[in-house]
């Protein structure tokens, strides 16, 4: 059964999303390693030539990162994610009117971000790797997206078994949102991440996916982020994640279908595209109009 409904908009410091239809994230990859785009846009002209495309694509939100988190990953200093993500941030903001969100696990980069212009941070620790990020969340009355993972980058590909993978996430999830509550964030500033691809194996994904309507169930939005993963690749046989992208659109479609309300992705108007069909489907479906 849900706690109880989810709120129809998620703020963030000074802007805020209204839910009254998938919202898509887009993804601003800040580092030389990530799994599908390291390197593209670490320059600042380049990373501004990116964001001008997702704008113009229908971004809703754009999530800018300095740190792989894919498995396997090392880990960044405070400094270096400082120095690769702080001068874009304030250069997006100068630039375009839309909501920025900080993708960190440190205080630090969260705090420094907000401060910049940022408006909402994305943990994908779910608050586990430095608890002390509450502290700017709170002090700027930025939203907050939580998600699941069992361990850091390095290692969480060894915690990949699970009684039951849903059950354990929802707990978890449920856990870190009692304490963002407990140190003042707002539930309307709060969404949860089911962590996908993030200490799960092929299996654990597919019940996860399968099973969003229950992490919709915890009452705040869900954020899904499915965006040419390994597990796409392991169904269809695609070494190649740029291969990945009509399974992607799969995996959105079912999602609007399942209750999440936004998706980060890297390609934003096929994403876009995808939800908005899947969305009046739904719609029209449930009888609540087209």
């Amino acid at each position: 059964m849900p706690d109880s409904a989810a709120p129809s908009v998620l703020k963030g410091r000074d802007r805020e999303l209204v839910l009254d239809r998938p919202r898509i994230m887009g993804i601003l990859n800040l580092t030389p390693d990530s799994f599908y785009d390291g390197g593209r846009y670490r320059g600042l002209d380049a990373a501004l030539r990116r964001v001008e495309q997702m704008v113009g694509e229908g971004a809703d939100l754009i999530d800018i990162g300095g740190e792989s988190t894919r498995p396997g990953a090392p880990a960044v200093s405070v400094d270096e994610e400082l120095t690769r993500v702080v001068p874009v941030v304030e250069a997006i903001v100068r630039r375009f009117d839309i909501p920025l969100s900080i993708d960190t696990t440190k205080a630090k980069v969260a705090a420094a971000c907000l401060a910049a212009g940022a408006h909402f941070v994305n943990d994908i620790s779910g608050l586990t790797f430095d608890p002390e990020i509450l502290v700017p969340v709170v002090r700027h009355r930025a939203g907050l997206f939580l998600m699941h993972t069992p361990a850091r980058p390095e290692i969480m590909q060894q915690r990949t078994a699970y009684a039951d993978v849903c059950q354990e996430v929802i707990a978890f999830l449920r856990e870190a949102l009692a304490r963002a509550r407990a140190a003042g964030v707002p539930k309307d500033h709060l969404a949860v991440d089911p962590g996908i691809g993030f200490g799960k194996d092929l299996d654990g994904n597919l019940q996860l996916l399968g099973r969003l309507d229950e992490i919709a169930g915890l009452g705040v939005p869900v954020l899904l982020g499915t965006s040419r993963k390994s597990f796409i690749g392991r169904i269809l046989g695609l070494e190649d994640p740029g291969d990945r992208l009509y399974g992607t659109l799969a995996t959105v479609a079912l999602g609007v279908s399942r209750g999440v309300m936004i998706h980060r992705v890297h390609d934003v108007r096929p994403a876009r595209e995808t939800a908005l069909v899947a969305w009046a489907i739904e719609r029209g479906g449930s009888g609540r109009g087209t």
